[in-house]
């Protein structure tokens, strides 16, 4: 089969004669999880793999929702949505897409197992009405189906079926399967080859069903962990694009004729999350958890100088907050933006008035490969943490090694980054991070953060149709988390694509997911 899909894609870029192939070079700042898109809820993983899959929706360059695999769609109840799927569209492999294969997908993704389960919370069930007509049952009235689908992706049955792969698998845990490094989509490319952490090859689809923007016929993906080496690539042309641009080498980029920089702030906020569980994971303190005092969780707060981070470590191109959510996102309050100032004395005051005047030890869980200068402003916290009496001790390694610890709560405090992908709605954030671990809920509640007046609160913006009283409970419920120093908000991080001069358009979006189906070479 493997050898089938091979030919098929040479034929095909033959065909298109070699001389004038177009091939666009990506260097990312990491690897993907997995070729399969369910191994794990990562914003990253997802935006490439959706050059391969697809879902029944899509966003839009401008974050608007449209049809893809199914056509149209409606309301038969309040609890049932009917899907219209669109007839003529073939897998990569050349199976025709019917209703089994997005019957067998939901019943994947939505299985116990799987670690993109919190990414479609309402969902209740699924049935066939005939080969090209679906329903989806939801647990109560809910608003958001639409913008959770956008990213759940359709896997061929029989593929699975053949394959052995009707279960999820999960990165986290060390679960593999075929689609971990095989894959079969509908999308706008195939893979053609993959050698982890080296280069992946995606080759134009000639067969998709959608009229084509772009003029790609061949992308090399590659993961250049280091930002000077990902840089010289960009300019000497070994690579032609980056969504990672190094927010240090932005004006020596800018400087190049060779170069375009695309710029703006992301929709991803990042924050500090704390271990709330009965006792720390890695401290001198034994028997208790000082985390659970809310003077020692303000303390830490108030210990950071917020502007030098930015000023330091974001090269002043990030946005301070206080919120966990960014302005553009439905459920956001402008007074929860604001921050308490920065004071090293009162941070002091409250460590001792907590018990604890000489701190105390823990271990601080950050990523080398995964925020924007992760490494930067986690060491420029810790310092500031140090200052203030803490005793953190900084664990820094890439995402392969840090997400294991990361969803068994091992750890005591952590960096964190959520964008509200694929909802672009709060309630992305309050569900699956926020939200205490139940059913589909809190599948990101690493630490025992949960509280029960933040989950009634969650539970009914979840099944309320009324948009403005929906928004009104996402707010009350991010209000409590904030009076209560759950999480420390940092910023919402900056995002710099850089590409050669050959890029001739490029959509950037702030849900910073590259689209290179409407890219185009000269």
């Amino acid at each position: 089969m493997k050898k089938a899909w091979l030919l098929a894609a040479v034929a095909a870029f033959a065909l298109s004669g070699a001389a004038e192939a177009k091939t666009l070079k990506w260097g990312a700042g990491r690897e993907i999880a997995s070729l399969d898109p369910y191994s794990f809820g990562e914003t990253f993983t997802l935006s490439v793999l959706n050059h391969v899959y697809e879902g029944l929706v899509r966003y839009t360059g401008d974050l608007k929702i449209e049809p893809a695999l199914a056509e149209s769609w409606e309301t038969v109840s309040p609890t049932v949505w009917r899907f219209h799927l669109r007839k003529g569209v073939t897998f990569h492999n050349g199976d025709p897409f019917t209703a089994d294969d997005v019957i067998a997908s939901l019943a994947r993704v939505s299985d116990a197992a799987s670690p993109l389960k919190g990414n479609l919370p309402a969902y209740k069930s699924s049935k066939k009405i005939d080969d090209y007509t679906v329903e989806i049952e939801v647990d109560g009235p809910y608003p958001l189906l639409l913008n959770d689908l956008t990213n759940i992706f359709i896997f061929d049955k029989k593929w699975l079926e053949e394959h052995n792969a009707l279960k999820p698998t999960d990165v986290g845990k060390g679960v593999t399967g075929y689609p971990t490094d095989h894959a079969n989509g509908t999308g706008p490319f195939s893979i053609e080859s993959r050698q982890p952490d080296a280069k992946t090859i995606l080759v134009r689809n000639q067969g998709w069903w959608d009229k084509p923007q772009h003029n790609i016929d061949r992308i090399e993906f590659v993961p250049i962990a280091s930002a000077s080496t990902r840089v010289a690539a960009l300019l000497s042309g070994e690579i032609d694009y980056t969504n990672v641009a190094p927010l240090q080498d932005l004006p020596r980029l800018k400087a190049s004729s060779d170069v375009k920089v695309m710029q703006t702030n992301e929709l991803r906020s990042v924050f500090f999350a704390f271990n709330l569980k009965d006792q720390l994971f890695e401290s001198d303190v034994k028997g208790k958890n000082p985390f659970q005092d809310i003077r020692v969780r303000e303390a830490l707060y108030r210990a950071i100088d917020i502007d030098a981070v930015q000023k330091r470590a974001m090269r002043g191109l990030s946005r301070n907050t206080g919120a966990l959510i960014a302005p553009a996102i439905p459920g956001y309050e402008p007074s929860q933006d604001e921050r308490p100032p920065f004071d090293l004395n009162a941070a002091k005051k409250l460590l001792t008035e907590a018990g604890y005047p000489n701190g105390f030890s823990f271990q601080m869980n950050c990523q080398s490969d995964s925020l924007v200068n992760e490494e930067e402003f986690c060491q420029a916290v810790a310092s500031m943490w140090s200052r203030a009496g803490f005793k953190p001790n900084l664990s820094m390694a890439p995402r392969a090694q840090q997400t294991p610890k990361r969803t068994k709560g091992d750890f005591d405090v952590l960096s964190f980054g959520w964008a509200n992908e694929p909802m672009i709605d709060a309630y992305s954030l309050l569900v699956q991070v926020i939200h205490s671990r139940t059913g589909t809920a809190g599948v990101f509640n690493w630490g025992n953060w949960g509280d029960p007046k933040v989950d009634a609160l969650i539970d009914k913006a979840g099944v309320e149709l009324d948009n403005a009283k929906r928004i009104e409970l996402m707010k009350q419920a991010l209000k409590l988390v904030k009076e209560q120093t759950l999480f420390i908000p940092l910023h919402q991080q900056p995002m710099a694509w850089a590409m050669r001069a050959n890029v001739e358009t490029m959509v950037q979006a702030s849900d910073n997911k590259p689209r290179l189906w409407l890219t185009k070479l000269k």
